[in-house]
Protein backbone atom coordinates (compact mmCIF):
# COMPACT_ATOMS: atom_id res chain seq x y z
CA UNK A 1 0.00 0.00 0.00
CA UNK A 2 1.10 3.49 -0.68
CA UNK A 3 1.40 6.60 1.24
CA UNK A 4 -2.18 8.41 1.43
CA UNK A 5 -1.40 12.11 -0.65
CA UNK A 6 -1.71 14.99 1.36
CA UNK A 7 -4.42 17.41 0.47
CA UNK A 8 -2.42 19.34 -1.71
CA UNK A 9 1.18 18.06 -2.74
CA UNK A 10 4.02 20.76 -2.08
CA UNK A 11 5.16 22.42 -5.46
CA UNK A 12 8.88 22.76 -6.19
CA UNK A 13 9.34 25.86 -5.11
CA UNK A 14 7.37 25.50 -2.10
CA UNK A 15 9.66 22.74 -0.95
CA UNK A 16 13.12 24.95 -1.82
CA UNK A 17 11.54 27.46 0.54
CA UNK A 18 10.91 25.10 2.85
CA UNK A 19 14.18 24.04 2.84
CA UNK A 20 15.30 27.53 2.39
CA UNK A 21 13.72 28.20 6.18
CA UNK A 22 14.19 24.83 8.01
CA UNK A 23 17.30 22.80 6.57
CA UNK A 24 19.96 22.57 8.43
CA UNK A 25 21.51 19.28 6.93
CA UNK A 26 24.40 19.48 4.67
CA UNK A 27 22.91 17.70 2.18
CA UNK A 28 19.43 18.57 2.75
CA UNK A 29 18.81 19.71 -0.76
CA UNK A 30 18.97 16.24 -2.36
CA UNK A 31 15.00 16.43 -1.11
CA UNK A 32 14.67 17.79 -4.27
CA UNK A 33 15.91 15.37 -6.73
CA UNK A 34 13.63 13.77 -9.04
CA UNK A 35 11.81 10.81 -7.40
CA UNK A 36 11.67 11.59 -4.05
CA UNK A 37 7.74 12.70 -2.38
CA UNK A 38 7.17 14.88 0.16
CA UNK A 39 5.24 13.90 3.33
CA UNK A 40 3.48 16.43 4.95
CA UNK A 41 1.67 16.60 8.32
CA UNK A 42 -1.74 19.42 9.34
CA UNK A 43 -0.36 22.34 10.86
CA UNK A 44 3.08 21.49 10.59
CA UNK A 45 5.39 24.40 8.17
CA UNK A 46 7.70 21.45 6.39
CA UNK A 47 7.88 18.06 4.76
CA UNK A 48 9.79 14.61 5.02
CA UNK A 49 11.11 13.69 1.86
CA UNK A 50 11.10 9.35 1.01
CA UNK A 51 10.88 6.81 -1.18
CA UNK A 52 9.16 4.00 -1.54
CA UNK A 53 10.43 0.54 -2.35
CA UNK A 54 8.21 -3.16 -2.82
CA UNK A 55 5.02 -3.41 -0.98
CA UNK A 56 6.14 -3.24 2.56
CA UNK A 57 9.14 -0.03 2.70
CA UNK A 58 9.42 3.47 3.02
CA UNK A 59 13.24 5.23 2.79
CA UNK A 60 12.99 8.46 4.65
CA UNK A 61 16.17 10.78 3.20
CA UNK A 62 17.59 12.66 6.08
CA UNK A 63 15.34 13.94 8.83
CA UNK A 64 12.46 16.41 8.63
CA UNK A 65 12.64 19.58 7.15
CA UNK A 66 10.38 22.04 9.79
CA UNK A 67 11.33 23.95 12.90
CA UNK A 68 13.19 22.19 15.76
CA UNK A 69 10.35 22.41 17.73
CA UNK A 70 8.05 20.38 15.07
CA UNK A 71 10.16 17.50 14.01
CA UNK A 72 8.71 15.34 16.93
CA UNK A 73 5.56 16.02 15.45
CA UNK A 74 6.33 15.51 12.21
CA UNK A 75 7.99 12.14 12.64
CA UNK A 76 5.39 11.06 14.33
CA UNK A 77 2.79 11.27 11.70
CA UNK A 78 5.07 9.98 9.25
CA UNK A 79 5.34 6.65 11.50
CA UNK A 80 1.84 7.03 11.81
CA UNK A 81 0.52 7.12 7.83
CA UNK A 82 3.35 4.23 7.17
CA UNK A 83 1.97 2.05 9.60
CA UNK A 84 -1.33 2.30 8.65
CA UNK A 85 -0.20 1.62 4.75
CA UNK A 86 1.63 -1.80 6.07
CA UNK A 87 5.38 -0.28 6.01
CA UNK A 88 8.15 0.11 8.00
CA UNK A 89 10.44 2.94 7.80
CA UNK A 90 14.07 3.37 7.37
CA UNK A 91 15.91 6.54 7.45
CA UNK A 92 19.30 7.22 5.45
CA UNK A 93 21.89 9.68 5.89
CA UNK A 94 21.03 11.48 9.41
CA UNK A 95 23.22 13.65 11.26
CA UNK A 96 23.35 12.95 15.04
CA UNK A 97 20.62 15.20 15.93
CA UNK A 98 17.70 13.25 13.52
CA UNK A 99 19.31 10.06 14.76
CA UNK A 100 18.58 10.93 18.56
CA UNK A 101 14.91 11.99 17.45
CA UNK A 102 14.85 8.58 15.46
CA UNK A 103 16.02 6.47 18.83
CA UNK A 104 12.99 8.06 21.03
CA UNK A 105 10.76 6.76 18.35
CA UNK A 106 12.39 3.46 18.65
CA UNK A 107 14.69 3.08 15.95
CA UNK A 108 17.62 1.01 16.16
CA UNK A 109 20.61 3.48 14.61
CA UNK A 110 23.99 1.90 13.10
CA UNK A 111 26.84 5.19 11.60
CA UNK A 112 26.75 4.62 7.77
CA UNK A 113 29.77 6.74 7.22
CA UNK A 114 30.66 10.26 7.45
CA UNK A 115 30.46 13.73 6.07
CA UNK A 116 33.30 16.05 5.21
CA UNK A 117 33.06 20.08 5.57
CA UNK A 118 35.53 22.85 4.90
CA UNK A 119 34.89 26.38 6.73
CA UNK A 120 36.54 28.96 4.10
CA UNK A 121 37.31 32.07 6.18
CA UNK A 122 40.79 32.13 6.49
CA UNK A 123 41.03 28.52 4.20
CA UNK A 124 43.95 28.55 1.75
CA UNK A 125 45.88 26.04 -0.29
CA UNK A 126 49.15 27.12 1.17
CA UNK A 127 51.94 25.34 3.24
CA UNK A 128 53.37 22.01 3.02
CA UNK A 129 49.67 20.34 4.01
CA UNK A 130 48.42 21.13 0.89
CA UNK A 131 51.79 20.88 -1.71
CA UNK A 132 50.04 17.81 -3.57
CA UNK A 133 46.86 19.64 -3.91
CA UNK A 134 48.94 22.50 -5.65
CA UNK A 135 50.64 20.29 -7.72
CA UNK A 136 47.79 18.52 -9.17
CA UNK A 137 45.92 22.46 -9.67
CA UNK A 138 49.04 23.56 -11.59
CA UNK A 139 49.52 20.25 -13.65
CA UNK A 140 46.45 21.12 -15.22
CA UNK A 141 46.59 24.53 -15.79
CA UNK A 142 50.15 23.97 -17.28
CA UNK A 143 48.12 21.51 -19.62
CA UNK A 144 45.72 24.34 -20.42
CA UNK A 145 42.38 23.37 -18.68
CA UNK A 146 40.47 26.23 -18.44
CA UNK A 147 37.54 25.89 -15.64
CA UNK A 148 34.18 28.33 -16.33
CA UNK A 149 31.15 28.61 -14.16
CA UNK A 150 28.13 27.84 -17.09
CA UNK A 151 25.09 30.34 -15.94
CA UNK A 152 22.01 28.07 -15.34
CA UNK A 153 20.21 29.37 -18.75
CA UNK A 154 22.55 28.32 -20.63
CA UNK A 155 22.89 24.17 -19.57
CA UNK A 156 20.47 23.29 -22.06
CA UNK A 157 21.96 25.14 -24.74
CA UNK A 158 22.40 21.90 -27.69
CA UNK A 159 26.03 22.08 -27.44
CA UNK A 160 26.41 22.20 -24.05
CA UNK A 161 23.62 19.49 -23.25
CA UNK A 162 25.56 17.27 -25.34
CA UNK A 163 28.82 17.79 -24.39
CA UNK A 164 27.61 17.34 -20.67
CA UNK A 165 25.74 14.07 -21.83
CA UNK A 166 28.96 12.54 -23.12
CA UNK A 167 30.97 12.55 -20.08
CA UNK A 168 28.35 11.46 -17.93
CA UNK A 169 28.26 7.91 -20.61
CA UNK A 170 31.76 7.90 -20.53
CA UNK A 171 32.40 8.45 -16.88
CA UNK A 172 29.33 5.65 -16.13
CA UNK A 173 31.32 2.90 -18.95
CA UNK A 174 34.89 3.92 -17.38
CA UNK A 175 33.69 2.91 -13.61
CA UNK A 176 33.01 -0.54 -14.55
CA UNK A 177 30.61 -3.17 -14.59
CA UNK A 178 30.49 -3.77 -10.52
CA UNK A 179 31.32 0.21 -9.39
CA UNK A 180 28.11 1.92 -8.65
CA UNK A 181 27.09 5.18 -7.68
CA UNK A 182 24.74 5.23 -5.00
CA UNK A 183 21.55 6.56 -6.35
CA UNK A 184 19.21 8.22 -3.63
CA UNK A 185 22.26 9.35 -1.65
CA UNK A 186 23.65 11.55 -4.69
CA UNK A 187 22.94 14.90 -6.55
CA UNK A 188 21.45 15.09 -10.18
CA UNK A 189 22.63 17.36 -12.75
CA UNK A 190 18.82 18.12 -13.91
CA UNK A 191 15.04 17.59 -12.05
CA UNK A 192 13.64 20.14 -10.38
CA UNK A 193 16.47 21.57 -8.27
CA UNK A 194 18.61 22.29 -11.21
CA UNK A 195 17.69 25.82 -11.31
CA UNK A 196 19.36 26.64 -7.61
CA UNK A 197 22.68 24.32 -8.48
CA UNK A 198 25.55 25.64 -9.55
CA UNK A 199 28.03 24.13 -12.49
CA UNK A 200 31.99 24.18 -13.18
CA UNK A 201 33.17 22.94 -16.33
CA UNK A 202 36.53 22.27 -17.34
CA UNK A 203 37.97 22.44 -21.64
CA UNK A 204 41.16 20.86 -22.59
CA UNK A 205 41.78 21.46 -26.16
CA UNK A 206 38.77 22.69 -27.23
CA UNK A 207 36.37 20.37 -25.97
CA UNK A 208 34.76 20.09 -22.17
CA UNK A 209 36.40 17.70 -20.21
CA UNK A 210 34.68 17.35 -16.57
CA UNK A 211 32.41 19.18 -14.71
CA UNK A 212 31.23 19.40 -11.06
CA UNK A 213 28.00 20.78 -9.78
CA UNK A 214 27.26 22.38 -6.18
CA UNK A 215 24.08 22.61 -4.27
CA UNK A 216 22.96 25.28 -2.04
CA UNK A 217 23.32 24.57 2.11
CA UNK A 218 21.51 25.93 4.68
CA UNK A 219 21.27 26.33 8.13
CA UNK A 220 23.67 27.49 10.65
CA UNK A 221 26.86 26.49 7.85
CA UNK A 222 24.99 27.69 4.87
CA UNK A 223 27.37 27.69 1.75
CA UNK A 224 27.29 25.20 -1.11
CA UNK A 225 27.82 21.43 -1.26
CA UNK A 226 30.31 19.65 -3.88
CA UNK A 227 27.61 17.68 -4.97
CA UNK A 228 28.01 15.54 -8.39
CA UNK A 229 31.42 15.19 -9.89
CA UNK A 230 32.10 13.54 -13.72
CA UNK A 231 35.04 13.43 -16.32
CA UNK A 232 36.24 12.25 -19.34
CA UNK A 233 38.78 9.37 -18.76
CA UNK A 234 41.43 11.14 -20.83
CA UNK A 235 40.78 14.67 -18.90
CA UNK A 236 44.18 15.68 -17.67
CA UNK A 237 45.40 14.82 -14.30
CA UNK A 238 44.43 17.43 -11.94
CA UNK A 239 41.27 18.61 -13.96
CA UNK A 240 38.57 17.94 -11.33
CA UNK A 241 41.13 19.50 -8.59
CA UNK A 242 41.57 22.74 -10.66
CA UNK A 243 37.52 22.82 -10.88
CA UNK A 244 37.03 22.77 -7.44
CA UNK A 245 40.03 25.04 -6.27
CA UNK A 246 38.64 27.41 -9.06
CA UNK A 247 35.29 27.12 -7.31
CA UNK A 248 36.40 27.42 -3.81
CA UNK A 249 37.98 30.62 -4.56
CA UNK A 250 34.88 31.60 -6.03
CA UNK A 251 32.32 31.08 -3.20
CA UNK A 252 34.95 32.80 -0.98
CA UNK A 253 35.36 36.12 -2.75
CA UNK A 254 31.23 35.93 -2.12
CA UNK A 255 31.86 35.29 1.58
CA UNK A 256 30.70 32.18 1.65
CA UNK A 257 31.32 30.54 4.80
CA UNK A 258 30.78 26.82 4.36
CA UNK A 259 32.18 24.26 1.75
CA UNK A 260 30.90 20.79 2.57
CA UNK A 261 32.11 18.11 0.95
CA UNK A 262 29.44 15.76 1.30
CA UNK A 263 28.75 12.11 2.64
CA UNK A 264 30.93 9.39 2.22
CA UNK A 265 29.22 6.03 3.50
CA UNK A 266 31.87 3.13 4.68
CA UNK A 267 34.43 5.77 6.39
CA UNK A 268 35.45 7.32 9.37
CA UNK A 269 33.30 4.40 11.12
CA UNK A 270 33.66 4.87 14.98
CA UNK A 271 33.17 2.55 17.53
CA UNK A 272 31.41 5.15 19.95
CA UNK A 273 29.31 6.79 17.17
CA UNK A 274 25.94 5.56 18.54
CA UNK A 275 26.19 5.58 22.40
CA UNK A 276 23.14 7.65 22.58
CA UNK A 277 20.96 4.86 21.53
CA UNK A 278 20.26 0.77 20.22
CA UNK A 279 22.53 -0.43 17.99
CA UNK A 280 22.94 -3.38 15.68
CA UNK A 281 26.36 -5.26 16.08
CA UNK A 282 25.14 -7.56 12.74
CA UNK A 283 25.09 -4.30 10.50
CA UNK A 284 28.26 -2.67 12.13
CA UNK A 285 29.99 -5.80 11.40
CA UNK A 286 28.77 -6.12 7.68
CA UNK A 287 29.54 -2.09 7.33
CA UNK A 288 33.12 -2.67 8.57
CA UNK A 289 33.69 -5.39 6.07
CA UNK A 290 32.27 -3.46 3.42
CA UNK A 291 34.75 -0.45 4.79
CA UNK A 292 37.87 -3.36 4.56
CA UNK A 293 36.70 -5.65 1.70
CA UNK A 294 35.01 -3.66 -0.65
CA UNK A 295 36.87 -1.47 -2.61
CA UNK A 296 36.15 -3.28 -6.08
CA UNK A 297 31.94 -3.06 -5.32
CA UNK A 298 32.37 0.84 -4.33
CA UNK A 299 35.01 3.02 -4.12
CA UNK A 300 34.56 4.66 -0.50
CA UNK A 301 38.55 4.66 0.25
CA UNK A 302 39.00 7.29 -2.98
CA UNK A 303 36.64 9.03 -2.22
CA UNK A 304 37.67 9.74 1.33
CA UNK A 305 41.08 10.32 0.16
CA UNK A 306 40.07 13.18 -2.46
CA UNK A 307 37.89 14.62 0.85
CA UNK A 308 40.53 14.43 3.04
CA UNK A 309 43.51 16.18 0.64
CA UNK A 310 41.45 19.63 1.15
CA UNK A 311 41.66 19.58 4.86
CA UNK A 312 38.33 19.48 6.08
CA UNK A 313 38.62 20.96 9.82
CA UNK A 314 34.75 19.16 10.08
CA UNK A 315 34.37 15.37 9.92
CA UNK A 316 30.41 14.29 11.09
CA UNK A 317 29.40 10.85 11.53
CA UNK A 318 26.06 9.86 9.42
CA UNK A 319 23.65 7.29 10.44
CA UNK A 320 21.05 4.82 9.08
CA UNK A 321 17.74 4.04 11.16
CA UNK A 322 15.47 1.06 10.90
CA UNK A 323 11.95 1.02 12.55
CA UNK A 324 11.48 -2.07 14.73
CA UNK A 325 15.32 -3.15 14.47
CA UNK A 326 17.82 -4.12 11.06
CA UNK A 327 15.71 -6.22 8.68
CA UNK A 328 17.35 -8.41 6.07
CA UNK A 329 14.21 -7.24 3.68
CA UNK A 330 14.86 -3.41 5.01
CA UNK A 331 18.86 -3.89 4.16
CA UNK A 332 18.23 -5.27 0.31
CA UNK A 333 15.58 -2.65 -0.28
CA UNK A 334 17.54 -0.31 0.96
CA UNK A 335 21.20 -1.77 -1.61
CA UNK A 336 18.14 -2.11 -4.31
CA UNK A 337 17.13 1.59 -3.74
CA UNK A 338 20.18 3.11 -3.88
CA UNK A 339 21.78 0.65 -7.04
CA UNK A 340 24.43 -0.66 -4.58
CA UNK A 341 23.83 -3.90 -5.91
Amino acid sequence: MSLRQAPRALTDDEAYDLLRRHAHHSSAFLALNEGNRRFRAPRVDGFVPFREAGRRHLFQLGGPVCAPADRERLLAALLDEAGRAGRRVTAVQLDRTAAELHTRHGFTVNQFGASFSIALDGYGLGGQRMVKVRNMVNRARREGVTVTEVPSGERHVPDTARALDAIDRAWLRGKGRHVKELDFLIGERDGPGAPHRRLFTARHDGRTVAYVSYSPVFGERAGWLYDLTRRLPDAPPGTVELIFATALRLFQEESCGWLHLGFTPFVQLRLDACAFGPTSGALRRAVELIAAKGQAIYPAATQESFKLKWRPQVIEPEYLAFQHGVSPGAVWRLMRLTRAV
